[in-house]
């Protein structure tokens, strides 16, 4: 028998994409991922009073780079970054500089004066099995005027979807949503070619089309908040927070074109 015939299964198969055995950092692989998001909008002059769920406050004033903020048991000025989704849909992040490893982000209507807040916050240590990132999440409703229509929370309608997400020419990656606890991803193009994982996701309904889409990945320190437009303008908006590869907390914008591949119906038992 030639040495040919003795070859395993393992042998025949293509070989890995360069670099698949080196998992990529965060900073590495968020480089650029702002390419194709929505431009920024001024909130110059405005300000926002938001009540969470659970009876607290949150109180945004907004000047031209920065917001003076108070709730959630804190306070202070920091940076922000604010983009219009809709005509009605603010999507606004403050990447703290006042609070080092954490992040808010507020998406509210003028329309509905509905809310959700997402707070993003480093753990000081790693554990195992357990993402360093964690994530609360708050529906709100705001001082703009009588809320109306559906409170934002916890939803199932993209389980079994399978989207395509272009946020620049070097980053595309595939999203399957499994359950109502986790999604599986895949880099397509871009420095994480060929790998993907399972983490940990929350998906909550903001209005027709609109879903609050967040990511905590388990291998490495970082978690995202994204605002997926799935009705006619297909485009999502998001933002991270991280550790970087010198082990620093690092904050960054994101944002694309959802492509949808398709949707799988369970006939019986569902996922949870």
């Amino acid at each position: 028998m030639s040495d040919d015939a003795t070859a395993t299964a393992a042998d025949l198969l293509p070989a890995p994409a360069d670099g698949l055995d080196e998992w990529r950092t965060y900073d590495e692989f968020a480089a650029g991922i702002d390419a194709y998001r929505l431009p920024n909008a001024d909130l110059t002059g405005t300000a926002l009073k938001l009540t969470l769920d659970g009876g607290e406050t949150l109180s945004l004033t907004f000047g031209p780079t920065s917001v003076e903020w108070a709730g959630l048991g804190a306070s202070g000025t920091d940076p922000y970054d604010a983009v219009a989704v809709r005509d009605d849909v603010i999507f606004v992040n403050l990447p703290l500089a006042s609070r080092e490893r954490e992040a808010l982000t507020v998406v509210y209507s003028t329309r509905s004066h509905r809310a959700t807040v997402v707070r993003s916050r480093i753990a000081a240590e790693a554990v195992e099995g357990t993402p360093q990132v964690g994530q609360e999440f708050w529906a709100a409703v705001t001082d703009g005027g009588e809320p109306s229509g559906e409170v934002p929370g916890p939803s199932r309608d993209l389980i079994g979807k399978r989207n395509v997400y272009r946020y620049s020419p070097q980053h595309l990656y595939e999203h399957v949503y499994v359950s109502s606890l986790r999604y599986a991803w895949q880099c397509l193009e871009g420095v994480q070619r060929g790998h993907g994982d399972m983490d940990l996701s929350t998906v909550w309904k903001f209005s027709d089309g609109l879903y609050l889409f967040c990511f905590r990945e388990f291998r490495i320190a970082v978690a995202s908040v994204w605002l997926h437009d799935l009705g006619y303008q297909l485009r999502t908006t998001g933002i991270f927070l991280g550790l970087n590869g010198a082990g620093a907390s690092e904050h960054s914008r994101a944002g694309g074109h959802i492509y949808p591949l398709g949707t799988v119906a369970y006939p019986d038992a569902q996922p949870v």
